[in-house]
């Protein structure tokens, strides 16, 4: 007999195993993978992106699915706890833009370990390898049967077992029937922080493949051309359509106004956000009549990047050689409007198994927000992507689940010790 079974060894379920074990339950984690941690492991782009140190408020913001829901957890254990927790264990952490944290020795391989560590110091078994098959819920005591046919009993079961997102992870979707079988609502399933997809020629010929654009605003319109949200950061053009950071961030908008019907959403580019319209138009006709022999392509040159400036420039039928001094008004007014506004459609998103993170999951409607249980089966608990919560990349996902693993395994060792 087991006191806690935490399923899932991502960085929501080492936190609530750790945090099981320390109140003094008797603590068995399960994975089906060989390896703990995967998802910490090649975060921040192998860095580990432990969490942010942007207020607790602003990192609430930055988790729009569902992220209110969070702030009963992060009463009990926030953000600034996940810093001081981790430099406690002596992986130190330095702060990088946008208030992200990051280990000193650029090594996510620090953060696994320092957890992996922590579950010898607390005696917690570790079963790796091990496929949970089914769970049979009892009225005081659950068991857990794995596809061996083993049956484990425990009080108490905390799913920590990801969404659909990574699935190399080991996040294939496994614990949503469970969920299921206690009577849980599983919220629809779809892609965020996720690249899209577009069929405009320009991106079906490859135009702009590869072109980085930095510090732009992108625009997301719904289909009564209403702005519905702007992000300025980084983006790319790709093969298939656009990414890049404010593509991802954008990407959770689009991909529910397609679920809501749309055939395409309307998306705009802003390549100079910090100059309006008339500033861009009184620069350049300045420019063009103090050289007025000069190629127009030349005055311009610099302020995207140059594919991106011939794209724009073919758009407004300005030849590359034309001279400042034969420039219209009405080609030097197109050009900075798709300077300021390019707009295009976009039709899709790659598949939920290429998303960085999952939209969706178990309904946060019937689960207790300040110990993460189950309003519908006693001694069940949920932490970390299961749950339909999501944030922006930015170590705002490794926040959330590691804040609602910990108060999971806290509150599911209490219920059990009570027993």
């Amino acid at each position: 007999m087991v006191d806690v079974t935490i399923i899932g060894g991502g960085p929501s379920g080492l936190m609530a195993a750790i945090a099981a074990a320390e109140q003094g339950a008797q603590t068995l984690l399960i994975d089906k993978g060989n390896k703990l941690g995967k998802k910490l492991a090649i975060s921040g782009g192998g860095r580990c992106n432990v969490t942010n140190r942007l207020p607790a408020d602003e990192v609430i913001k930055h988790i729009p699915g569902n992220g209110r829901f969070l702030y009963s957890a992060f009463s009990i254990f926030d953000n600034y706890d996940i810093i001081e927790y981790f430099e406690g264990l002596g992986v130190a952490l330095k702060e990088e833009d946008h208030g992200r944290m990051f280990p000193m020795s650029n090594k996510s391989s620090d953060v696994v370990n320092a957890l992996l560590n922590e579950l010898d110091k607390w005696n917690v078994t570790v079963k790796k390898n091990t496929v949970v098959q089914a769970i049979d819920y009892g009225e005081t005591i659950h068991h857990i049967i794995l596809k061996d046919g083993t049956k484990i009993s425990t009080k108490a079961i905390i799913i920590a077992a990801g969404g659909k997102a990574v699935p190399h992870t080991g996040s294939t979707g496994d614990a949503f029937p469970w969920a299921k079988k206690a009577g849980h609502t599983i919220t629809e399933l779809y892609p965020t922080e996720v690249p899209i997809v577009s069929n405009e020629t320009f991106i079906k010929k490859k135009i702009l493949q590869g072109t980085a654009l930095r510090n732009v605003s992108l625009t997301v319109y719904d289909n009564k051309g209403k702005k519905v949200v702007t992000h300025q950061m980084d983006m790319l053009f790709t093969h298939f359509g656009i990414s890049g950071p404010a593509v991802l961030r954008c990407s959770q908008y689009i991909v529910k106004l397609l679920m809501k019907g749309q055939k395409s959403v309307d998306v705009t580019i802003d390549a100079i956000p910090d100059k309006t319209v008339n500033q861009l138009i009184q620069e350049l006709l300045n420019a063009i009549n103090e050289n007025p022999k000069k190629t127009f392509k030349n005055t311009t040159k610099g302020m995207v990047p140059e594919r991106y400036l011939d794209f724009l420039l073919e758009r407004s039928s300005i030849s590359t050689d034309i001279k400042n001094a034969n420039i219209s008004r009405e080609k030097l007014e197109h050009f900075i409007d798709d300077l300021k506004g390019f707009s295009f459609k976009v039709n899709g998103s790659l598949p939920l198994e290429k998303a960085f993170v999952t939209g969706g999951g178990v309904s946060i409607k019937e689960v207790i927000p300040n110990t993460m249980q189950s309003k519908l089966m006693h001694g069940l608990y949920f932490c970390g992507e299961v749950l339909d919560i999501h944030g922006y990349t930015g170590g705002y996902n490794i926040t959330a689940a590691m804040v609602t693993g910990r108060v999971a395994g806290m509150h599911a060792a209490w219920e059990t010790m009570s027993l």
